[in-house]
C-alpha cells in the first residue's frame, strides 16, 4: 500500500515536473520578444519582466520534487560514493527524515499565511504595468508541498530497498547520462 502510494507520489511530481520545465521555453521566447521591441521600437512594460521573473520562480518551485525523484539534489557525490551501498541508504533516509521533511513541513507553515496575506490584500507589484504578487506567493507553500509529499515517496522507497523489497531506483548503468532515465517503477 506505501509503495502504491509512493507510485502515485512520483506519477504526479512527474507530471508537475515535466510541465513545468515547459515554462522555461515560454519564458525565454517572452524575453527574447521583449527585449527585440525594447531595443527595436524603445517600448517596454513591466509586466513582460515580471512575467519571466515569475515564470522562472514557478519552474524552480515546481521543479525541485522532480529533482528529488530524479535523484538529481545536490549532495557531496565525492564523499557519498566512498560509503557503502548500506551507509548511503541510511544517510538518504536520515537527511529526508530529519532535514528534508522538518524544513519543507516549516516553509508550508510559514509560506501559507506569507500567500494567504498577499491574496487577501490582492497585493500588486510596485511598478508601474506590473503583475500581482499572490500567484508567485502562491509557489512558495506549493512548491514546497510537492517537495515534502516527494520526500515521503523518497523514504517509503529506501526503506523498502533497506529490506530489499524492490531495487534501488537510484542505481545507474554506466552508459546512461545523467537526468536522461526514467525512475524505476516501484
Amino acid at each position: 500500500m506505501l509503495l502504491a502510494l509512493s507510485r502515485a507520489i512520483d506519477r504526479l511530481n512527474m507530471l508537475i515536473g515535466r510541465t513545468a520545465m515547459w515554462l522555461i521555453l515560454l519564458a525565454v521566447v517572452i524575453s527574447t520578444v521583449n527585449a527585440i521591441i525594447r531595443k527595436a521600437f524603445d517600448v517596454s512594460s513591466n509586466l513582460w519582466l515580471e512575467m519571466q521573473w515569475q515564470l522562472f520562480g514557478c519552474v524552480f518551485m515546481f521543479c525541485a520534487a522532480y529533482t528529488l525523484l530524479m535523484n538529481e539534489h545536490i549532495r557531496i557525490d565525492i564523499l557519498n560514493a566512498r560509503f557503502p551501498r548500506k551507509v548511503r541508504n541510511w544517510i538518504e533516509l536520515l537527511g529526508h527524515g530529519l532535514f528534508l521533511l522538518p524544513f519543507t513541513l516549516l516553509m508550508i507553515v510559514d509560506g501559507w499565511p506569507f500567500f494567504m496575506r498577499s491574496y487577501l490584500g490582492d497585493e500588486q507589484s510596485f511598478n508601474s504595468g506590473g503583475l500581482p504578487q499572490w500567484p508567485a506567493k502562491f509557489l512558495v507553500p506549493a512548491g514546497f508541498l510537492l517537495l515534502f509529499i516527494q520526500g515521503i515517496s523518497e523514504i517509503i522507497k529506501r526503506i523498502a530497498v533497506m529490506r530489499g523489497l524492490i531495487p534501488d531506483p537510484h542505481d545507474r548503468h554506466d552508459t546512461e547520462p545523467v537526468g536522461t532515465r526514467e525512475p524505476e517503477p516501484v
